[in-house]
């Protein structure tokens, strides 16, 4: 009963907080919900997509190398994971009239994140144990929620921008939607994934950093939140 529990409860507190700080206007649950939903599936995507891309990349680069590692985490891992996510968020939200603040970015994205994290943790722990639930508790799921206030704040910011007339900075801020987490996703896994003890310790700072500022900018675009057309 227990590990059930800590699959989940992780994202549920998590969106949660997310959906507390949204205090201009409350999100329509029946669209956070789609939301979730998409993020769920995209478990699906990421595994097909990870394993073709593994099937390809093995002709051309050798296992076990800093090479391969450096492919593996931020391209058959992260960006197809945060790429998988972003699709989602896009798809549903951009032309949702609910669309209407800049925040809603923040909360859109963290959602779709958590969804995917929720069915991830689910299938980690059908073959792991209290230790596992724990660990990825602390870090892997505020993994992926960190990723979604990244992807969230660029994308909300996007969407001002295109309300008020400036195509430029729109796109400038839909690149950064994707890449940004990409780039944080990918060191993220990178450092734990290379079997090197300095690179767990920049892990462990990296982690309290990116959390700190991540959270940071909840507050700040909570606080500051406007209307995408002002």
């Amino acid at each position: 009963m227990l590990l059930p529990l800590l699959a989940i409860l992780p994202s549920v507190v998590l969106i949660a907080y997310t959906y507390s700080r949204d205090t201009a206007e409350k999100e329509p649950l029946s669209l956070l919900f789609r939301l979730f939903r998409g993020g769920a599936l995209t478990v699906v995507s990421a595994i097909v997509l990870g394993a073709v891309l593994e099937a390809v990349f093995e002709e051309v680069i050798e296992p076990d190398t800093l090479a391969w590692l450096i492919v593996d985490n931020f391209l058959m891992t992260a960006l197809v994971e945060e790429g998988g996510k972003y699709f989602v968020l896009k798809r549903v939200t951009w032309r949702s009239p609910a669309f209407d603040y800049v925040f809603d970015g923040i909360v859109y994205a963290v959602v779709v994140s958590l969804g995917f994290a929720t069915v991830e943790n689910i299938l980690y722990l059908l073959d792991g144990d209290l230790s596992t639930a724990v660990m990825r508790a602390v870090f892997s799921v505020p993994g992926h929620a960190i990723d979604g206030i990244y992807m969230g704040s660029f994308y909300g910011l996007a969407k001002r921008f295109e309300s008020t007339g400036h195509p430029r900075k729109c796109r400038a801020n839909l690149r950064h939607a994707l890449w940004v987490p990409v780039l944080i996703h990918g060191f993220y896994d990178f450092c734990l994934s290379a079997g090197d003890d300095f690179l767990i310790g920049v892990f462990l700072v990296f982690e309290i950093v990116i959390t700190i500022l991540a959270f940071r900018r909840v507050r700040k675009f909570s606080r500051e939140d406007a209307p995408v057309t002002q």
